[in-house]
Formats: structure tokens, C-alpha cells, sequence
């Protein structure tokens, strides 16, 4: 099997497979049903197709999801490159304000990180709250603190708000950048690409298949499981609407499924762009995971298949798939 390349995240120097593992859904909620076993056995097999980065977060399964790596690598943790996030647990979802008001709290909730991680650092800790909140220094001077300590390697923020990343590297020592990026969302090529091109922010691509859409396995009769937050896309009206426009470019991308599969064009479209350090599509169980890594392995699409992308979606447009 050919290796995967591997590519660095911004400032921080870290070097990680071009194509990695976003570990949402593993955490058994929001997602539909999953099993730990099928979970760890994807892991498993990730590593063993030379992928070597992971992208959880305390959120994800309400902790379960970094248990389940920390589980994972346990006897082997370097063989993984780990990110993280912390920031929503503790929300109060009103007055945008985060439990972590003081550099204190943000530690200790870094170690709890830490402590389901099974390990004693991680490579890649974020920022996980899309809001101008009052607090984003303590996160800041929490993190660089931690960074001192060796807990963690570097730091980022996960965002689509260009000022809000602005004001979070307003001293140039923010790693990376999270964000939500694909065919059907092109909104960050606007500002936010030549923003971390310049300033050297390695940039993590979360949604590169759109929660799924650009698989083209949904139709306008789908039905999703109970507990899979996707399940809103069709039970509001405006959601819906959304959703059937947002099938009907499907229907014409498949045009480029020329032995490929729609996935895959997806992936590619997006490790093309040269902002982009390594896109995290999310998987559940083997089979999705050898699917997106195949597209790591291909030649990149050509003009004529990008100027047929550019036809659909156009160059920064698109829509926001998910805000954080």
C-alpha cells in the first residue's frame, strides 16, 4: 500500500497524515447507533493503513469518545498524534459564558482531558466554542501555560468566524484552525484560507463530506435513526429545503464519479486547497474509514473537474454546515 503523505500543522511543526480520523461519532450520540468494538477495531485499522492523526473531544459522547481512544492507545501513544477540544462542557447555552472563567479552571479541565486520554500530553489541545465570549484570553493564557508545562504541543481554535480567529491569534501563537470545509461550504476561501496561509496556521478540515451529504447515499426520503442530531434536517421545513437543494448539487457532482466514488472526489476537493494541513472525515466502522483513505491515495482532481465543482458551488460560497 502507498504511504500516505504527510503534511505539518502550521507553527507547531507537528507532521500528520494528510488524511486523519474525526472521532464524533464513536461517542455513541447524536450519531445513531455505534459499538466500542466496531470503534476500536477502525482505530485499529487506521493505524495499520499508516493514518496517524485523531480528532476527539470532551464533548463528543459527554467524555466518551476520548475514553475510547484513551483505551485505544493504550501501550502504543506514539503511534498517535492527538487533538482535542474543550470549551462547550459547562456552556450555560444562554449568556454565551464558559464555565472556564479562570486560567485555574481551564487547567484543571486540560488534565480531565488529559486523565481520559490515558496519557500525560497531547499534541494538539482547541478551542471548541464558536462565540466571542468574555473569557478567550483565559483560554489563551491557559493553554500557553500548559504548553510551558508539556502537557500540550501546540494549540487552536475550531471556528468559521474570521474575528473570532483574528482576535484568538491576536499574538501569533495559535497553531491551528478547525473549521468547517467542503464542496458544499466553500465560505472559508474568502478570508479565512489566505488568513492562515499567511499567518502559518496549520488548518484541520472537520465536515469534508458534509455530515454525510456528499457520500450520496441520502435521498429526499431518508429516514435518520433517533438520537442522530442529521434527523433535524428533515423534520424542520427551512432544514428540509436546505437539505433537498443541497442534494440536488449532489445529484450533479456524481457526474465526476469517473471510478471514484462521490466521497472520494469530496476529499480530494478539499486536501487540494493549499491552506488545508489534513481533513478529519469522520467513521464509525472499517468500511467507511478504507473509503475516505483511498482518497488520500489518488491523483488530485483536474481543472476540468475542478471548474465543473466551481459550476455547482462557486469559489467562497456555499453554507455553513455546522456552526462550531
Amino acid at each position: 500500500m502507498a504511504e500516505i503523505e504527510k503534511r505539518t500543522l502550521g507553527k507547531s511543526g507537528i507532521e500528520v497524515t494528510k488524511i486523519g480520523v474525526g472521532l464524533w461519532a464513536v461517542g455513541g450520540t447524536e450519531w445513531g447507533e455505534v459499538k466500542d468494538r466496531e470503534s476500536l477495531d477502525m482505530i485499529d485499522a487506521a493505524l495499520d493503513m499508516g493514518i496517524n492523526f485523531f480528532d476527539t473531544a470532551d464533548v463528543y459522547g459527554n467524555r466518551h469518545s476520548e475514553k475510547l481512544l484513551g483505551k485505544a492507545m493504550k501501550g502504543r501513544r506514539d503511534q498517535f498524534v492527538v487533538a482535542t477540544k474543550i470549551g462547550w462542557l459547562g456552556f450555560d447555552g444562554k449568556n454565551n459564558v464558559s464555565a472556564y472563567d479562570t486560567v485555574g479552571k481551564l487547567i484543571e479541565g486540560v488534565e480531565s482531558n488529559l486523565q481520559r486520554l490515558q496519557t500525560d500530553y497531547v499534541d494538539l489541545i482547541q478551542c471548541h466554542i464558536d462565540f466571542q465570549e468574555p473569557n478567550m484570553p483565559i483560554f489563551v493564557e491557559g493553554f500557553q501555560k500548559l504548553q510551558e508545562q508539556g502537557k500540550i504541543r501546540a494549540y487552536g481554535v475550531s471556528t468559521s468566524d474570521f474575528d473570532y480567529l483574528q482576535a484568538f491569534n491576536a499574538d501569533d501563537k495559535t497553531a491551528t484552525l478547525q473549521i468547517d470545509y467542503s464542496i458544499l461550504n466553500r465560505t472559508a476561501e474568502t478570508k479565512i484560507f489566505p488568513y492562515t496561509l499567511e499567518n502559518d496556521l496549520g488548518v484541520l478540515v472537520r465536515g469534508p463530506l458534509a455530515m454525510g451529504i456528499l457520500t450520496g447515499k441520502f435521498t429526499k426520503d431518508i429516514q435518520f435513526e433517533e438520537g442522530d442530531f442529521r434527523k433535524r434536517w428533515t423534520d424542520n421545513e427551512y432544514e428540509y429545503k436546505v437539505f433537498l437543494n443541497d442534494l440536488e448539487k449532489v445529484e450533479k457532482l456524481k457526474a465526476l464519479a469517473d471510478g471514484r466514488s462521490l466521497a472520494q472526489i469530496a476529499i480530494q476537493f478539499v486536501l487540494q486547497h493549499p491552506a488545508v494541513s489534513v481533513a478529519i472525515p469522520g467513521a464509525k466502522r472499517i468500511s467507511q474509514l478504507s473509503e475516505n483513505m483511498k482518497a488520500a491515495l489518488l491523483p488530485p482532481l483536474t481543472a476540468e473537474e475542478l471548474q465543473i465543482i466551481d459550476a455547482i458551488t462557486p469559489p467562497g460560497g456555499g453554507r455553513k454546515i455546522w456552526p462550531a
